[in-house]
């Protein structure tokens, strides 16, 4: 149909049941990929998946810590934290003088 002909989006932009913002994943979302990144940077990629996780979880308890905050979100930025301070502890051992191959 077109929009034209007494058919027209002013009324009634969006159906019934899609009022959320269609802009970006919602917070559960972001919560549930923080919290598999948190897990998944245990294992591999620590640096970089932890600092994801921290963030994505934040955006998921919409960037305050004030008001209700979901578990999952609040599990990824803990989970997020200390995978990222294991990573910068391990890769600080590493770098200490006396490890190398020589």
């Amino acid at each position: 149909m077109m929009a034209g002909f007494g058919h027209g989006t002013r009324r009634h932009p969006r159906s019934r049941g899609r009022t959320w913002s269609r802009t970006g994943p919602d917070r559960a979302t972001l919560g549930i990929v923080g919290v598999i990144c948190a897990v998944a940077g245990f294992f591999v990629l620590g640096i970089v998946l932890g600092p994801v996780a921290i963030i994505a979880g934040w955006l998921a308890m919409g960037r305050s810590w004030t008001g209700s905050r979901p578990v999952t979100a609040l599990v990824a930025v803990v989970l997020g934290a200390i995978d990222t301070l294991l990573a910068v502890i391990w890769l600080a051992g590493a770098a200490s003088p006396g490890t190398g191959i020589l």
